[in-house]
């Protein structure tokens, strides 16, 4: 689960693949912005125990609502609704602004 909400966040915040054309400009990791553990916040996963169900995904689904967490987060700080990852402080500020 840790793993996918770091994903989640690389995802929502700084992963973007830039082309010009039809060609890749990110062809190797040091253009690709990849969360690192240093910019993470402290992540804490609580399992809930409930028999009632059967197993479901371990990890995976933990990605799922982390674009629709974050930019709700930005939107109740500062008024802009963002609707496209990755949500940097540019988007934030064309959103203010538009």
């Amino acid at each position: 689960m840790e793993g996918c909400l770091t994903l989640g966040l690389g995802y929502a915040l700084s992963e973007t693949l830039r082309f010009r054309g039809g060609e890749v400009l990110d062809r190797n990791f040091d253009t690709y912005e990849l969360p690192r553990f240093s910019s993470l916040p402290e992540i804490e996963t609580i399992l809930v125990k409930n028999d009632e169900l059967s197993p479901q995904g371990g990890g995976e689904p933990a990605i799922v609502p982390v674009g629709g967490a974050i930019a709700n987060a930005i939107h109740d700080a500062t008024g802009a609704r963002l609707f496209r990852m990755p949500m940097d402080p540019e988007s934030v500020r064309k959103a203010l602004a538009g």
